[in-house]
């Protein structure tokens, strides 16, 4: 079992990424809550926020919510399931991988997601999370 472990590869330290044409370099970690538990819907130039994720389950997913945001990944998905079932909002977009999660943010202006630091190309951008 300890084999097995030991095995496994390390989940890479993720990082948040927005489409290059989003107008901010970095956020404040509450300002980054307010964005996943999609309380915040617009940037700054009044453009529309589009947060993607991966499933709760994704190991990059956890240590994003624990490490970047702060938060218990089941606190993010009470606050998305809150919303849905209120009518309030809807929850957000699912991704499938990490490519497409790179992918969907590179071509969609607005998007925001996270990815390994490692796998970030010039066609994202890094927010800094202080």
């Amino acid at each position: 079992m300890l084999l097995l472990l030991a095995s496994l590869p390390a989940v890479a330290e993720p990082v948040l990424v927005v489409n290059p044409s989003v107008p901010v370099n970095d956020l404040k970690r509450n300002e980054a809550r307010l964005i996943f538990s999609l309380r915040r819907s617009q940037w700054k130039d009044g453009s529309p926020i589009r947060v993607h994720v991966l499933d709760d389950q994704n190991p990059l997913h956890v240590r994003f919510c624990r490490e970047v945001l702060r938060l218990y990944p089941r606190q993010l998905r009470r606050a998305w399931d809150r919303q849905t079932f209120s009518g309030t909002g809807q929850a957000p977009n699912v991704v499938e991988s990490i490519e497409a999660m790179r992918e969907t943010i590179a071509r969609e202006p607005g998007a925001v997601g996270y990815l390994p630091r490692e796998l970030v190309d010039g066609s994202v951008k890094i927010l800094e999370v202080h």
